[in-house]
């Protein structure tokens, strides 16, 4: 695969040449929504903006701050469908609404925030295209740390997560660097046999542990990242955490 990243002005942009893709392949965004009105419009052109024939799947958990009155506009274009929770029920309940609803012969995620660059979909396609994995996660941590325009996310992030992927490769026998990461990739058929239970963000254990239960063949790729704060709308904090520990124990040994 050819790979390259560009360095802007304005940002980062990783770019990809994918495998050719079948005629009628059709790729499923799944985007969880809550309370995302300053950077909504901006991450669906984004996305939309990616030549891979596509469908987005925006699924609001329950917001208050005017992301609704936005959903609604963006309910009209083509390529968008918008599902709506009542109320809040967390990351989870989201994805476990737009994995229902995806029609696509491949599903990822892409949290409504900037942190992750939706033109980097080649890169975490192109191992499921070739036939080389059935699921592909975009790790933040597999970028070379000589690149001096690599933006960092802070110390306790940075530790909280690595802690996290240390436990969970603990319990599942996985050998992954970024079990947290959004940038999740998986072949439809696959999460067919998954059912989500988790409402908030120990999806992501949950997620990983019933998938390495599967015979199924995983793939790290390098993905760039840029974290932002909490002053910026990030929700996740330390509970999250600790819950993310206990779910690792639970989803990992339940069989």
């Amino acid at each position: 695969m050819n790979v390259r990243v560009v360095a802007t002005a304005s940002g980062w942009q990783t770019r990809a040449v994918l495998p050719p893709l079948p005629a009628d392949f059709l790729l499923s965004v799944v985007m969880p929504i809550y309370n995302e009105q300053a950077t909504l419009r901006e991450i669906v052109t984004a996305v939309r903006a990616v030549p891979i024939r596509k469908e987005l799947v925006l699924v609001d958990d329950g917001s208050r701050d005017g992301t609704r009155e936005i959903l609604a506009e963006l309910a009209n274009l083509p390529d968008v469908r918008v599902l709506l929770h009542d109320v809040n029920r967390g990351k989870g309940a989201a994805l476990r609404t737009g994995f229902a609803a995806a029609r696509g012969e491949v599903v990822v995620v892409q949290d409504a925030d900037l942190e992750y660059d939706p033109a980097q979909y080649p890169l975490l396609l192109a191992p499921i295209v070739r036939g080389e994995a059935d699921v592909v996660y975009g790790s933040r941590y597999l970028v070379d740390d000589a690149d001096a325009t690599r933006e960092r996310d802070s110390l306790h992030h940075y530790f909280g997560n690595r802690l996290l992927t240390f436990w969970s490769n603990l319990f599942t026998g996985l050998n992954l660097t970024d079990m947290e990461t959004c940038y999740k990739c998986v072949r439809r058929e696959v999460l067919q046999d998954l059912v989500i239970e988790s409402r908030r963000f120990t999806v992501e254990p949950e997620f990983t542990a019933k998938i390495a239960r599967l015979p199924v063949r995983i793939h790290e790729v390098p993905i760039r990242y840029r974290g932002r704060a909490y002053a910026a709308g990030k929700k996740i904090g330390w509970r999250d955490g600790v819950s993310a520990l206990w779910a690792i124990v639970r989803y990992s040994l339940r069989r």
